[in-house]
């Protein structure tokens, strides 16, 4: 995600609304892979550094485990320079029915 001027907060920084759905998003394209309807049930994020206009952050989903219906997912934020802006913690939970149709 490229840091564009709209996106600074009254701090000249990141608005950290914006790196949150950045992970989420992330969070929900790892659990919903496996092709089962999948939701989050909990969230967490801790901002670790601030992040400036005209970088640009990537975001790492890691799937920590998977048991019955719940999951529990690690999303590494980092700028252009590979350092970790934020770490973002998800639970799953799978629902009915499939993302793709079989």
């Amino acid at each position: 995600m490229n840091v564009r001027p709209d996106f600074l907060n009254g701090h000249a920084i990141c608005h950290g609304g914006l790196m949150f759905t950045l992970a989420d998003s992330a969070f929900a394209f790892a659990c919903n892979s496996y092709n089962v309807s999948t939701v989050a049930a909990g969230c967490s994020i801790e901002f670790l550094k601030p992040v400036q206009g005209g970088d640009r952050l990537t975001a790492e989903a890691i799937k920590q485990a998977l048991s019955g219906r719940t999951g529990i997912y690690e999303i590494c934020v980092t700028n252009r320079e590979g350092e970790t802006v934020a770490m973002f913690r998800g639970k799953s939970a799978q629902i009915r029915g499939t993302v793709i149709p079989v």
